[in-house]
């Protein structure tokens, strides 16, 4: 199994800097897996969910930023960075058949005849490994057979002109690495002795060299061995590296994707809570007033008709103002009290259908949209829990500061109170201390039975001078 590569846009730069081992691509590990580095895989993504649109949010399974939340394009590089590495392979195995080539017809000893057969054996060696081995040693899991069957017929090549010249025998440098690629750890070792060793001892036993020749070549092929065994040590650190890095990568990835989906889960929570609160705040309070509305004209039709008109030329003026509010919800707009108007107008317009005085201290100037909605909501809930809860006789009074550097809202009445330590249901108060949150703000609610209610929002907002 292939070690999957990072990708760049999902591992962090550390990470992404780390040096990829330019060796040999090593498959032999001691747990059986076969990683080779330096071939790029897309690493698998955990299931992707759908955006749902949201109404005035972001979109669910969007990561913050605008992103859809989803696997990242570099599957199309991954073949041609693989392509690419192994490339260097084929030279390096071009390479060491030419210089072997090289060497076994320009030595002196044994015939040209002799060295000319080698040469043709040697030959055979290239269509092998084009048409066997390279698939073998590209594929994600070539299967135990096909890997021996590629070796062993590797060997069978190699070993009769390695017994005829000793100068085949440096084509061992080429054919030792892929014992490593294609081969389990122990299996690779097995091969790299006897692709060492067989060459020298058939080559002792043919020509029976003399003394010094057969120590020549015996050296060589235990030097041989030894640099091998390092190569094949050397290849398993990297493979183990890689592993270990492919597994970091893996977790990073699949790290960044639950982020990413616990983000747009905690974005689209946010966001009904938020249309939740418009809707309390607006539709839902022009619905009571609209049913309030109705249950009084039945009431009037009969003994007070010129009451009743006035009741309903509310209740249209109700019902538009809620048809500008749902629009404005709609495509996300200003309020519609606060359209083309102030925010004390809104606030006068709002005292007076609610009976409420209204005072405005300090000098009023424009500020940023997000804090006078706020104000505007803060100040439609607690009217409306003025109108529900205080009694209809009890005064409102509403008071809008301006500050250097803060906007605060007073709305107080003299009706029955409550207890605030008594938990209540409802998106109304929890509503209203949230919204003052967003920005920065605070709100308070002072009350107790008897004695009226007060409820304060305080926000910060740009000086003056800004």
């Amino acid at each position: 199994m292939r070690t999957p590569a990072a990708r760049p846009e999902s591992v962090p730069d550390a990470v992404r800097s780390a040096p990829e081992p330019s060796g040999a691509p090593a498959r032999a590990t001691s747990g059986g897996a076969r990683p080779v580095p330096g071939r790029e895989q897309p690493v698998p993504v955990p299931g992707q969910e759908q955006p749902v649109p949201v109404p005035g949010g972001t979109p669910a399974g969007t990561v913050p930023g605008g992103t859809p939340a989803g696997p990242v394009p570099g599957a199309a590089r991954a073949s041609n960075t693989w392509e690419l590495s192994f490339r260097l392979w084929d030279s390096y195995f071009a390479i060491v058949w030419v210089a072997t080539l090289v060497f076994v017809l320009g030595t002196a000893h044994p015939g040209l005849r002799v060295r000319l057969a080698a040469g043709g054996l040697l030959l055979l060696l290239i269509p092998w490994y084009l048409l066997v081995g390279r698939p073998v040693l590209t594929a994600d899991e070539p299967g135990e057979r096909r890997a021996l069957g590629y070796i062993a017929g590797a060997f069978l090549l190699f070993l009769p002109p390695g017994v005829l010249v000793g100068e085949t025998r440096l084509m061992t440098f080429a054919l030792i690495p892929q014992c490593f690629i294609a081969l389990r750890l122990r299996r690779a070792f097995a091969a790299t002795t006897l692709i060492n060793i067989a060459p020298v001892a058939g080559w002792a036993l043919l020509w029976r060299p003399d003394g010094q020749d057969l120590f020549f070549n015996t050296v060589f092929a235990v030097v041989t061995l030894v640099f091998s065994t390092a190569l094949g040590s050397w290849i398993i650190r990297i493979m183990e590296q890689s592993r270990e890095r492919a597994e970091l990568i893996t977790e990073l990835d699949a790290g960044r994707h639950e982020i990413a989906r616990l983000s747009a889960a905690h974005g689209a929570l946010a966001e009904r809570e938020r249309f939740s609160r418009e809707i309390h705040d607006t539709l839902a309070q022009g619905f009571t007033s609209l049913l309030m509305l109705v249950q009084a004209v039945e009431a009037e039709l009969d003994h007070d008709l010129p009451q009743a008109r006035r009741h309903l030329a509310l209740m249209n003026e109700t019902a538009r103002q809620n048809l500008a509010e749902a629009r404005a919800l709609v495509t996300g707009g200003t309020p519609a009290d606060l359209e083309g108007a102030t925010l004390p107008d809104a606030l006068r317009r709002l005292a007076a259908r609610h009976t409420a005085s209204l005072e405005v201290t300090g000098p009023v100037r424009p500020l940023p949209a997000g804090p006078e909605v706020v104000i505007l909501r803060s100040c439609q809930e607690a009217l409306a829990n003025t109108r529900k809860h205080a009694g209809s006789s009890s005064a409102i009074a509403v008071t809008l500061a301006y500050t250097a550097d803060s906007l605060a809202l007073s709305v107080r009445d003299d009706g029955r109170g409550f207890d605030p330590a008594v938990p209540v249901g409802g998106y109304g108060l929890a509503g209203l201390r949230a919204r003052a949150a967003e920005v920065g703000g605070t709100a308070l609610i002072r009350s107790a039975p008897g004695d009226g209610t007060t409820v304060t929002v305080c926000l910060p907002v740009p000086g003056s001078d800004e």
